[in-house]
């Protein structure tokens, strides 16, 4: 029997693949559960437009994203923290910091987990980092570690 999946099912199929499965198995396990819906004319095309419609919104989805990396990649963030002798800073600069200054100065929202740092900034003076913003698109921001 001809199936469509509506959800994952280890061993048979994804979310969406059209799938022949034992006619039983379908019966009395995959249909009582919601699973799996009859591949018929009407129900193919729909899953055909929900496609359509899922590929759009990714489409659309990546090109925001590499809008704001394009905007990203202009500007320069200054965070003003305490530093003492020879630019070192009292403390570190953390991603937690470059979010908000980047929220107050720019009005851009970014959550702190996609700012890609492998350790804090702790001197004075530019740094480059990347910016994850979605799984295809990665941005780079500037960040000035001034002195208050």
């Amino acid at each position: 029997m001809k199936v469509i999946f509506l959800q994952d099912v280890k061993g048979q199929g994804k979310r969406g693949e059209i799938k022949e499965v034992s006619e039983g198995y379908v019966r009395n396990f995959l249909l009582p559960k919601g699973l799996v819906k009859a591949a018929e004319a009407g129900n193919i095309k729909t899953l055909e437009m929900q496609k359509a419609s899922e590929d759009k919104r990714k489409a659309q989805e990546k090109a925001d994203a590499q809008a704001l990396a394009d905007k990203l990649a202009e500007l320069t963030i200054v965070v003003r923290t305490k530093a003492g002798e020879g630019g070192r800073l009292f403390g570190a600069i953390t991603t937690k910091q470059i979010a908000e200054a980047l929220e107050k100065q720019e009005g851009i929202k970014l959550d702190k987990r996609k700012i890609e740092m492998q350790e804090p900034i702790r001197a004075l003076g530019f740094t480059n980092l990347e910016v994850k913003l979605h799984p295809q698109v990665k941005g780079k921001l500037k960040v000035q570690a001034a002195e208050e």
